[in-house]
Order: structure tokens, then sequence, then C-alpha cells
């Protein structure tokens, strides 16, 4: 099963909070990037972001999630 990238996050807080609202509308979610980021001196910006992917059959309906989450989201 291939997973695709349906967004991409700087801020881990921001990439746990979206992260957790796609789980909890059902999809399967899989941070890249976390681990590699926390234990890289340049953090989140040195492994260049936090990337949240689903299962290719998947993706289309949590874009649109994705989509409507960080536009309902405040700006930092």
């Amino acid at each position: 099963m291939d997973f695709i990238t349906v967004g991409k996050y700087l801020n881990l807080a921001q990439a746990d909070l979206i992260a957790g609202r796609l789980e909890a509308a059902g999809f399967n979610v899989l941070r890249s990037g976390v681990d590699a980021a926390l234990g890289f001196d340049g953090g989140v910006l040195g492994v260049g972001g936090i990337r949240l992917q689903v299962p290719e059959d998947q993706v289309e309906r949590a874009l649109a999630l994705v989509k409507d989450l960080e536009a309902t989201e405040p700006a930092e």
C-alpha cells in the first residue's frame, strides 16, 4: 500500500493537530519525519518538515479535510 503526502508542516504541534483530526475522521495517518526532526539539531526545519501521509485510496477525501482544517485555523 502506497502512502501519499497530504500535508507538510514546519510546526510539530500543527502537524499533530491535523493528524489527530484526520485520525478522528477515520483516516490512517502516517507521520513522516517526526523522529528525525526530534533527533536532529536543526529540528523540523532541518529535515524539511513533518509530512502527513495517508493510503492512496484515501488521498482525495483527506486533502479536502486538510484544506478545510487549514482554512479554519488561526494564523500563526
